[in-house]
């Protein structure tokens, strides 16, 4: 039967050219503009770690007080990074199952072969067991050792793209590299990672960046041959140290820190000893505030940094509102397109058709517009996202993609929103009294 009524259905959108094709361009319109907000709203608001991130924390701890608050926007927070005595003071300490403080680093590297200029790359700085907390996949080798931490040895793990550029892809393993003018050993290529948004370091990259993270280098190395810090540095007062040095020495935040704990009885405890720790250095005539600390675990602590930019939040809020827009105005066609053909529907009551066969194939022709709508919702959508770098920044822009489950929820929602917008419609149609449109006519 519905094999009849969908036959119907093309017969009479067959009839009216002019208003089918205003109908499904309405609807095609609006379904793209709320897909393709949609696609860049899902790409910046996913769990980058679903499997994890609710055992990933970031500890805060207020070693500036009220006078680093002075932002009401804020909440009172403590700030988002650390100092170094605070972070190298949590990594001696090692309360967790694993953590790394990490900075950002932009070295120079001289390439092994002699006609390739040196270039410049990005990375970060952090413990061994960074790569272990977050799952980072390998294609060759691994992280360096713990060992090597203490040791401050010249290793380093570079990326699948930089071990392209350098080594053609294979694997370089063992081999030196000329980092700033020092030899490092290649302990592991990375396959592939490139987490979006950055959760390990928001502070450093809003969370969106379209720099490369080429390489990874021991905290303790970077520290003792003076990396600087390539990353933000925000600071409550005017360090008394120059240079590198005396930003080491100083209460300016700098450092990203994030610590693995596995249950409640891990959080609990690991808060504990940074209240006490708070305590501690409160003791020691260092801090004369309130304890202010918090620990985020890593979904609270994105939302917190507002990592998810409000320019895709009004955007999708702007499309969802364009597409009611768009159906109210396909119900309004389907209204008049309907009772155009009340002496149509008059006949065949009065031949014994009930309402409900009426109504039926009235939503299934509403339906037979929203499954063409979609179809150009679909072409719509998919020049929508390769042109949403115009309004966005391209490293948000770059994530939005067009896979499966979008074409299928384009489909869907033109279908669906379409036969929402036929109810109203297809229900006066249904209405009509056979016995006034017979005595009419």
């Amino acid at each position: 039967m519905l094999g009849y009524y969908f036959d119907l259905a093309i017969r009479s959108l067959k009839r009216s050219p002019g208003l089918t094709a205003l109908m499904i361009l309405i609807v095609g319109f609006g379904v793209a503009a709320s897909m393709t907000s949609y696609s860049v709203f899902r790409a910046v608001s996913g769990d980058p770690i679903p499997w994890k991130s609710s055992r990933l924390f970031v500890p805060q701890i207020d070693m500036w007080g009220p006078k680093g608050r002075l932002d009401a926007t804020n909440n009172n927070d403590p700030p988002d990074a650390m100092d170094y005595l605070d972070a190298t003071a949590l990594m001696r300490d090692h309360r967790g199952k694993y953590q790394s403080a990490m900075y950002r680093v932009s070295p120079s590297i001289v390439p092994p072969d002699a006609h390739m200029h040196p270039i410049n790359v990005g990375g970060h700085a952090v413990y061994s067991e960074f790569f272990a907390m977050l799952d980072v996949p390998f294609k060759y080798g691994s992280a360096w050792a713990a060992d090597s931490d203490a040791q401050r040895a010249a290793v380093v793990v570079i990326n699948a793209k930089l071990n392209q550029k350098l080594f053609g892809g294979n694997n370089s393993v063992g081999k030196t590299l000329d980092i700033d003018g020092k030899d490092y050993r290649i302990v592991g290529v990375l396959d592939n990672w490139t987490p979006k948004p950055v959760y390990y370091d928001v502070v450093n990259t809003g969370g969106f960046t379209a720099d490369q993270e080429d390489v990874f280098l021991p905290f303790t190395r970077a520290i003792d041959v003076d990396m600087q810090n390539d990353g933000n540095t925000n600071c409550s007062e005017i360090p008394k140290g120059s240079g590198f040095v005396g930003l080491q020495q100083s209460s300016c935040v700098w450092i990203s820190y994030m610590v693995e704990l596995d249950d409640k009885a891990a959080v609990s405890s690991y808060k504990n000893y940074l209240d006490g720790y708070f305590n501690d250095q409160k003791a020691s005539g260092r801090f004369n505030w309130p304890l202010n600390n918090r620990l985020r675990d890593l979904p609270a602590w994105l939302e917190s940094e507002h990592v998810v930019p409000s320019d895709t939040k009004i955007s999708l809020v702007v499309a969802l509102g364009l597409l009611i827009a768009c159906l109210v105005n396909t119900a309004g066609l389907l209204l008049a397109k309907f009772l155009r053909r009340s002496s149509e529907i008059g006949v065949r009551r009065a031949l014994g058709a009930p309402r409900m066969a009426i109504y039926t194939q009235f939503l299934v022709e509403a339906g037979t517009v929203g499954l063409t709508g979609g179809v150009l919702g679909l072409l719509l959508t998919w020049i929508g996202i390769h042109g949403i770098s115009w309004v966005l920044p391209k490293e948000i822009a770059s994530l939005a993609r067009v896979d499966l489950n979008l074409l299928a929820l384009t489909l869907a929602v033109a279908i669906i929103a379409t036969m929402l917008a036929g109810l109203y419609p297809t229900f006066r149609a249904s209405r009509v009294q056979p016995a006034l449109q017979l005595k009419t006519n």
